[in-house]
């Protein structure tokens, strides 16, 4: 069970309206943690907010476009007068993918302000607020597909090499502080977008994650961070940070062909 006194009483999760981030909401509330949940969409935020609630936490919502200027702002007002122990950024997603050279520059714009800029703002502000308690804990969430790149998700891709450093960064910076840092890394899992987004997950021999799994499996290694790989992917993560690159990028393209029914 995770540690109130450690990571509590509350928890800010970006991203907590449905799927890992709702996973991640039931989990810590069953725990007892108070939660701030930040997503979007105002009904999937409600319906997860309530569901929650049954386990007799207090449990606040906004609903945010993170892409908001003043998106920080925002969430101060809600959080500034509570202690938030544990930061969950569950929100990078792509958000436009696209052949880059003959995509729109804005979009590629916003998947890398949602992705790279607000999790850095976030990690900013509640890290610091860690650091000076001596205690917290910090979990960014990351994909196998920021150790390769990849077509039509090239910035997304590259976004996430990028939180993958950082929070390798981050990690060396706050941990002396009895802060915790970990890149929760995440292969493909069974969420409500991802079924939107039309994946075949019944691909021979693909290891398929359900996201209660992966939030489970990320909240019991908080402290073995800098990086976990999630869903029995350590072997994956391995092979595609290898060489030669030319024959790794093709075939990791080739198996998202299928992955995504092209």
């Amino acid at each position: 069970m995770i540690d109130i006194n450690q990571y509590g009483p509350w928890a800010v999760i970006a991203g907590g309206s449905e799927g890992v981030g709702a996973a991640f909401a039931d989990e810590l509330a069953q725990a007892g943690f108070n939660l701030v949940l930040i997503a979007r969409k105002p009904g999937p935020l409600e319906e997860t907010a309530e569901k929650v609630r049954t386990h007799g936490v207090e449990v606040r919502t906004l609903s945010l476009d993170l892409l908001a200027t003043d998106a920080l702002a925002q969430i101060r007002r809600v959080t500034d007068d509570v202690e938030v122990g544990l930061l969950i950024f569950n929100a990078g997603a792509n958000s436009y993918g696209h052949e880059f050279v003959t995509g729109d520059l804005d979009g590629f714009r916003g998947v890398i302000e949602l992705n790279i800029i607000k999790q850095l703002e976030l990690s900013h502000h509640f890290g610091g607020l860690m650091r000076d308690r001596g205690r917290g804990g910090i979990m960014l969430l990351g994909s196998l597909a920021g150790y390769m790149g990849s077509e039509h998700q090239s910035i997304y891709a590259a976004s996430k090499a990028f939180s993958r450093v950082f929070a390798e960064s981050l990690w060396l910076e706050l941990e002396p502080h009895g802060v915790h840092v970990v890149e929760l890394v995440l292969g493909v899992t069974r969420t409500p977008a991802m079924v939107r987004a039309g994946l075949n997950f019944d691909i021979p021999g693909m290891i398929v994650q359900e996201a209660e799994d992966a939030a489970r499996e990320g909240l019991e290694h908080l402290t073995d961070g800098p990086i976990w790989i999630a869903g029995g992917n350590y072997e994956a993560a391995q092979k595609r940070s290898g060489f030669p690159r030319d024959k790794k990028v093709k075939g990791a393209a080739e198996a998202m062909r299928k992955l995504m029914g092209r």
